[in-house]
């Protein structure tokens, strides 16, 4: 017996078997665990405790249901036993004779060389390629952990090219209104930058109507967001007091 191509024969059926769920594969994992332990000999007897306490069920009804499920879905041979003293007895198909091996292009996994990926891409290309249909080119679409072969006909349309947002108002003329407003170019300045990075939306979402009456809400919040620093004088008996005192003073 082949622990790893027994589990993998196990999980390629489990993968299409819809009717399965997580506590299938627990407790098959369980029992798998119990034959392991008796060197792959069957039948194998079982403790429905120790089964439920290694496949996390907690129940006993989720617990006969599954076993039974197994059975009928063709996983294993379920012979129940009800004598309290003597186990139930279980048998194991082997799986591993299940594995199918993959065509070329879908056994390419992470990590293969460039070397032996174009030589996979070449073998697609000559294996597949149709030279009887004329303009029927053979494009290799290469994914994570596969390559697969698409046809001219198959091929999604381009996207369009990204275009790059246009600014509303140049720069000299933001400079001009602004300084008709009785601002200043820096202001100006900071408000083409803004709105440029951005794409002309207001609060980033709403394209830019009107850059003139966003010219005069700018000027309007620059106070809001550039307070001018006013200096205080220091405060009498705060720790910034001008105040000599004299410590040796008692309180």
């Amino acid at each position: 017996m082949n622990y790893i191509k027994h589990l993998t024969g196990f999980f390629h059926r489990v993968a299409t078997d819809h009717r399965l769920n997580p506590t299938h594969v627990s407790l098959y994992m369980a029992i798998f665990q119990f034959w392991n332990a008796g060197h792959f000999q069957n039948p194998v007897a079982i403790s429905r405790q120790e089964l439920m306490r290694i496949s996390k069920i907690c129940a006993k009804a989720t617990y006969h249901k599954c076993i039974r499920e197994l059975h009928n879905y063709g996983y294993l041979n379920y012979q129940p036993s009800f004598n309290p003293y003597r186990g139930s007895l279980v048998y194991l198909f082997d799986f591993q004779a299940s594995i199918a091996q993959p065509p070329i292009h879908e056994r390419i996994k992470i990590g293969t060389s460039v070397e032996q990926l174009l030589n996979n891409i070449n073998d697609i290309n000559e294996n597949n390629m149709d030279s009887t249909t004329p303009g029927n080119d053979v494009v290799v679409k290469i994914s994570k952990n596969k390559v697969t072969r698409i046809t001219k006909l198959e091929q999604a349309e381009p996207l369009p090219p990204v275009e790059k947002s246009k600014p509303i108002a140049t720069l000299e003329e933001i400079h001009a209104y602004f300084l008709a407003q009785n601002s200043t170019q820096i202001e100006a300045q900071k408000f083409y930058n803004y709105f440029q990075s951005n794409g002309w939306k207001v609060g980033g979402k709403t394209p830019m109507k009107d850059w003139q009456a966003s010219a005069r809400n700018w000027i309007l919040n620059v106070p809001r967001f550039n307070p001018q620093t006013q200096h205080k004088e220091p405060t009498p008996g705060n720790l910034s007091t001008n105040i000599k005192k004299d410590y040796n003073e008692p309180l």
